[in-house]
C-alpha cells in the first residue's frame, strides 16, 4: 500500500522533510549507465560528488562505496548531531560519528534513514521522470516506529488503515503529508528486514510497465510486477546491483474494490 502527497510539501524543507536520496554503490560507472539508461538522468559532478539531473535539478547522488548496493532517504534537520543526540535518547542507534550536517541512524525497530541539514537555496527535485516521488517505512512494529518519529521530528500522524488488518499510517508537518509507514504482515518473508522504500515518478507517457521493461532490459529485476492502486500504478524493481526501489505513475489511479481493500501487501525483497 502507498500514499503520494499531493502537496507542495517536499519544497518546504521543514525539519523532517524528505530533501535528499542517495545511493551508496561500488561500481559508479555500471550505476550511471543504468540510471541514465532507466531514467534518462543527467550526471554532473558538483564539487566532487555524482549528482544525478532531471529537467536541470538535481534529484539524487550516487556515491561510490564499497558495501552493498542500496538506496538511502535523508530528512531535513536544523542540526543533524542534535538529531542524533535525541534520536540516541529515543532508543535509536546512530551510525558512525555524526557531522553537523549529516548523521545516519537506524530507529528502534532497525531500518536506517539519514538526516541532512541543507540550506535555505538547497533545490530537490521532486518533478518529472525518474525524480523522488515518496518514501515509506517498513517494519514490523508500526507503533513503535510512530513514536520514535513523532517524537523526534514532530510528525502529525493519522492512520489510513484500520491499525490491524492494513497497519498505515501517513506523517505530516504543517498539514501536509510527506511520508507513509507500512506494517509488514504476513506477505513479507520472514527475515525481511525493516527497511525505507524509496520510489520514483514514472512519466505518464513512458508509464510503469515500460519502465520496468527497461529495469530488465538494463540488467536489474523486477521483484513485484506492476500494480494498480488508488494512489498510481507501481512496481517494485532491483537495480544491476540489488538495490531495491519503486516506480510508480501517479497519473494511473484505481480505486480499489471492496475484496481488495486491505488484501494487498507486497514485499519488495519477495523474488
Amino acid at each position: 500500500m502507498s500514499i503520494v502527497p499531493n502537496s507542495p510539501a517536499l519544497a518546504e524543507l521543514h525539519y523532517g522533510a524528505p530533501c535528499w536520496v542517495d545511493i551508496a554503490t561500488s561500481d559508479l560507472q555500471a550505476t550511471v549507465d543504468f540510471y541514465a539508461g532507466l531514467f534518462g538522468w543527467y550526471f554532473s559532478d558538483v564539487q566532487g560528488r555524482t549528482v544525478a539531473l532531471v529537467d536541470g535539478l538535481p534529484v539524487a547522488e550516487l556515491v561510490a562505496a564499497d558495501q552493498p548496493s542500496a538506496w538511502t532517504l535523508y530528512l531535513n534537520t536544523p542540526h543533524a548531531r542534535a538529531t542524533a543526540d535525541k534520536a540516541h535518547a529515543l532508543g535509536g542507534t546512530v551510525l558512525g560519528e555524526p557531522s553537523d550536517l549529516v548523521t545516519l541512524l537506524a530507529d528502534p525497530t532497525g531500518a536506517v534513514v539519514g538526516f541532512r541539514h541543507v540550506p535555505a537555496d538547497w533545490v530537490f527535485g521532486t518533478v518529472g521522470h525518474g525524480a523522488y516521488a515518496w518514501a515509506e517505512l517498513n517494519t514490523r512494529d508500526g507503533h513503535g516506529a510512530d513514536e520514535f518519529f513523532g517524537e523526534l521530528c514532530g510528525y502529525e500522524i493519522t492512520q489510513i488503515g484500520d491499525g490491524k488488518a492494513v497497519d498505515y499510517t501517513i506523517w505530516a508537518l504543517h498539514g501536509h503529508t510527506v511520508l507513509g509507514r507500512q506494517r509488514m504482515g504476513r506477505a513479507f518473508a520472514p527475515g525481511t528486514p525493516p527497511h525505507w522504500m524509496v520510489y520514483f515518478t514514472a512519466a505518464p507517457e513512458i508509464g510503469t510497465d515500460s519502465a520496468a521493461s527497461r529495469v530488465l532490459e538494463l540488467g536489474g529485476r523486477v521483484t513485484v510486477e506492476p500494480y494498480d492502486t488508488p494512489f498510481g500504478r507501481i512496481t517494485v524493481v532491483a537495480d544491476h546491483t540489488g538495490a531495491v526501489f519503486s516506480v510508480i505513475d501517479p497519473s494511473r489511479t484505481t480505486p480499489l474494490s471492496d475484496d481488495d481493500t486491505g488484501s494487498r501487501v507486497d514485499d519488495p525483497y519477495d523474488d
